[in-house]
């Protein structure tokens, strides 16, 4: 498992309880049902179902989904339950509560990212509907569109309703976003979008030369000399999960600082120092060799394999071997 995972909250109690055991289930994905696992499955189908109830004068809430990225952790709560006002996260056994230290420690990994997510309550209220409903509005006009332009003009436009979103995600006060600008760009939130971008396209080219496209030649970018048209359109996909992620988690995370950003005079143009420079290629790199569950093959990738898998897609459908090309969504 590489650093950049989330450690799954469930292997920490199956740890404590037997490390072997861990990692036949989380690393080698060996792990056979038996007679009690089965049961349990059955005992646990409604907590594993969203809803609330109560339990002998107990308010519960059920099946909350919980992520750090503090302590790298990921998972789900059976149970939560209000007593004196205050929510905790429960693990039942059987119809009791665990008394086991697994259990405990299970509880209490659910309870700090639980906590967290309390304590981030103030940006909950994000106004982010109506930048939404234009964007729905984009791809609902997208199968009206009769021409090339059309639909490059509908992709302006959702680009323009995500990016005027997009300080709003920023969580820091020493951070600000107004609007995309490069060539050069003039902010540091900007700078850090263009050097991303730039890093993906170049990964991006290599994965179509692999397959053994021609990058120059695209569908939705303009041909122009030079101009990788190929790449930047098959990197449209990976630019929201891959840079603007590693974007807003190094600000939010307070990785990088003001202090990281030096503005050159003439230009105005903003850039990296060495040392940040140094901090941002380290998260890039990171992020590539980060494995997710592929929503189209089913299995665990990593986001740089993903670059070439998904030009053999695009390759299989230019090919007639698919219907249509299933892009890069993750839910």
């Amino acid at each position: 498992m590489n650093n950049t995972e989330y450690i799954p909250i469930a292997a920490l109690n199956q740890y404590a309880y037997c490390p072997h055991r861990c990692w036949r289930m989380f690393c080698a994905e060996e792990f056979i049902d038996n007679q009690y696992t089965i049961e349990g499955t059955s005992l646990h189908e409604r907590v594993h179902t969203l809803g609330e109830g109560n339990r002998e004068e107990t308010w519960q809430v059920r099946a909350i989904y919980l992520k750090s990225d503090k302590y790298q952790l990921i998972g789900k709560s059976d149970l939560i339950e209000l007593e004196n006002g205050e929510w905790y996260p429960v693990e039942y056994k059987r119809g009791r509560k665990g008394e086991w230290d697994n259990d405990e420690l299970q509880v209490c990994a659910q309870a700090l990212c639980y906590s967290l997510l309390k304590s981030q309550r103030s940006y909950s209220n994000l106004d982010l509907n109506g930048r939404l409903n234009q964007l729905a509005t984009a791809i609902a006009n997208l199968d009206q569109a009769t021409s090339i332009n059309s639909i490059r003009g509908l992709e302006g436009a959702g680009s323009a309703a995500y990016f005027g979103c997009f300080n709003q995600l920023i969580r820091v006060d020493n951070f600000q976003f107004h609007t995309r600008n490069r060539r050069p760009p003039t902010d540091p939130v900007n700078s850090l979008l263009s050097l991303g971008y730039a890093l993906l396209r170049h990964d991006v080219q290599s994965a179509i030369n692999i397959v053994g496209f021609d990058p120059y030649l695209g569908y939705l970018h303009t041909e122009r000399y030079g101009r990788p048209s190929l790449a930047l359109d098959l990197m449209e996909e990976f630019r929201p999960v891959i840079v603007d992620a590693i974007v807003l988690a190094a600000i939010n995370r307070r990785i990088l600082s003001p202090t990281d950003f030096i503005t050159e005079p003439v230009s105005n143009a903003v850039s990296l120092t060495k040392e940040g420079l140094h901090k941002f290629l380290r998260l890039y790199q990171e992020k590539k060799q980060t494995k997710f569950k592929h929503p189209v093959m089913q299995k665990q990738y990593t986001y740089q394999e993903s670059f070439e898998l998904q030009a053999r897609l695009l390759a299989k459908y230019l090919m007639g071997e698919i219907e249509k090309y299933p892009p890069l969504v993750m839910k």
